[in-house]
């Protein structure tokens, strides 16, 4: 008997740990030590840095206006993310960081921006400031030339980076990730308050 109790143990072990289901679906990021905050202004001309968001899940993604493709998909998912929510979308605040200071001014971000949803805010900063920030989160981004000097594009990481309640990075959001494994995410960084 005293041998059928310890096999007993070991096995409830295992069968715990096989029940526990992994925590994130997106790219958990909790251990890098970069990401930690930005100086930034909003598309309403406020000047911005994370800790005004305390309190709130953050998803923050660097594209620019004129992107054909990755940006207008991702800002879209994000909606549909914010009405998976419910009322859980009070406490996510989703923010575009512009990678084309140049181009994309005030004005224009607070038309295309708020278009996706009406809480969304676009943030800006010259190009140096830019430049900086992007460093700071291994953001990507690179002007292609186009036929005008005006008319170029800009090459630019895909993914989104998802802030706690707290103002601590956690998540990488990968482009194309389903707007329900989002929110899924999201609701656990909401309950980790």
């Amino acid at each position: 008997m005293k041998l059928l109790s310890p096999l007993l143990f070991c096995v409830a072990l295992l069968l715990a740990g096989c029940s526990d289901p992994p925590r994130f679906v997106s790219t958990d990021i909790s251990s890098v030590d970069w990401g930690k905050d930005f100086s930034l202004t909003d598309h309403n001309g406020q000047a911005r840095r994370l800790a005004d968001f305390r309190g709130k899940a953050v998803v923050m993604f660097f594209g620019y206006t004129q992107c054909p493709d990755v940006c207008p998909t991702t800002l879209s998912t994000l909606r549909d993310t914010m009405q998976m929510l419910g009322g859980d979308a009070k406490q996510v605040q989703v923010l575009f960081v512009t990678v084309d200071p140049k181009r994309d001014t005030q004005k224009l971000l607070a038309q295309y921006v708020p278009a996706f949803h009406p809480s969304f805010l676009g943030l800006y900063a010259d190009e140096e400031t830019t430049r900086s920030l992007a460093k700071d989160f291994k953001v990507f981004y690179a002007k292609q030339p186009g036929s005008t000097p005006d008319s170029y594009s800009v090459d630019h990481s895909t993914g989104s980076f998802a802030f706690d309640p707290k103002g601590k990075l956690r998540l990488l959001l990968r482009h194309g990730e389903t707007p329900a494994n989002i929110a899924a995410d999201l609701k656990i960084l909401l309950a980790d308050k």
